[in-house]
């Protein structure tokens, strides 16, 4: 007589799947939720299995953080400069909407993993090669990430979710307002934001030109 089935075997525990499950973590409840115990139960393992894997909460920090940069589309090589960090500030704050604990951490760590380096070094490389110099590539490199992180920070502490939901949050705000009270604001709400189609997250692709159209005036003219 065949024996019932069991249960599937458990997947062998390996670094990869420690880091994983502490991006699963922090995913679901920030970075304060992340605790090897929290860890230990997402992997259904033992607390101290998980320190055969990694040496500290640190390393899971620096390991996760890589995780998230090696999420984030490189600028290809041989692209326009332009284009091509269009492309890679808009995949950053695709990226940092899913991992929203990640924004106060990615340039925080002193041990960077290989996608981390590798993310800088291709764009310090397209900054170069657009005929940026040292000092405009630092300066660059800087008002750009300022630009998306900042952005990716105000994103996600907005109390509204999307264009449609606005008025359901402002409205009963400015309720409260006394008449003639912050005329402005009155003005901008319901003139502007309240409108049909007015979306917070279209401001991203409006500053991010204003940022890379004035970068791109203090390149030297070609030839020089």
């Amino acid at each position: 007589m065949s024996r019932p089935p069991g249960p599937p075997p458990r997947e062998r525990l390996n670094r990869e799947r420690v880091l994983q499950g502490a991006l699963a973590v922090a995913d679901a409840g920030g970075i304060g939720a992340l605790t090897i115990r929290s860890l230990a139960r997402e992997l259904g393992v033992k607390p101290m299995s998980v320190y055969h894997h990694v040496a500290n909460k640190e390393e899971i920090l620096d390991g996760i953080v890589d995780l998230v940069f090696g999420e984030i589309e490189l600028p290809a090589p041989d692209g326009d400069w332009q284009p091509e960090m269009r492309r890679r500030a808009r995949s950053a704050r695709l990226v940092l909407r899913r991992h929203p604990w990640a924004i106060g951490l990615l340039e925080s760590r002193t041990a960077p993993g290989p996608a981390t380096l590798r993310h800088h070094d291709r764009m310090l490389g397209i900054l170069r090669g657009a005929g940026f110099s040292l000092e405009m590539t630092a300066h660059a490199y800087a008002l750009i990430d300022t630009f998306v992180y900042g952005f990716a920070l105000q994103e996600a502490g907005l109390p509204f979710d999307g264009p449609d939901t606005v008025a359901d949050v402002a409205g009963p705000i400015m309720e409260r307002f006394a008449a003639g009270d912050y005329p402005h604001m009155v003005e901008m709400a319901t003139e502007f934001y309240f409108r049909p189609g007015y979306d917070f997250g279209a401001e991203f692709d409006f500053g991010l030109d204003l940022v890379l159209d004035g970068l791109a005036r203090s390149l030297p003219p070609a030839g020089a």
